[in-house]
């Protein structure tokens, strides 16, 4: 009889996240451009597109709220590391027009059907 998981380590939590942010997007009609864009400036976790607009997305996945809600995390600072990568994306792409930061915000955990899912658009 196999075992049932109930600790997960935070990278595995964030990797769940970000799949799971990946399906809600695209089941809305988002396009998947990109995974975890690195740049010296910090990553983005999901660059989508939605119409004729780029989403840089940064996905926060807690298993409960005990310790604060997911967007909480995702403060000034953070909001500033991502503006700069996404810039630096921008700068490799010019023909990007129109473009957006957004969190998505994931209150669940691995084998989860139906995470609580927060999206927060235009975040700058």
């Amino acid at each position: 009889m196999s075992e049932i998981k109930t600790h997960y380590g935070k990278q595995e939590i964030g990797t769940w996240g970000e799949t799971e942010a990946e399906k809600y997007f695209t089941k809305l009609g988002l396009k998947l451009i990109q995974k975890n864009y690195r740049t010296r400036f910090g990553e983005i976790d999901l660059i989508m597109q939605d119409g004729d607009e780029y989403v840089f997305v940064e996905v926060k996945t807690r298993t409960t709220p005990s310790f604060g809600f997911p967007e909480e995390a995702v403060n000034d600072e953070k909001i500033d590391h991502l503006t700069e990568a996404a810039e630096k994306y921008l700068e490799t792409h010019p023909e990007i027009e129109e473009w957006r930061m957004d969190v998505l915000a994931i209150i669940g955990k691995p084998g989860m059907t139906n995470p609580q899912i927060e999206w927060y658009k235009n975040v700058e």
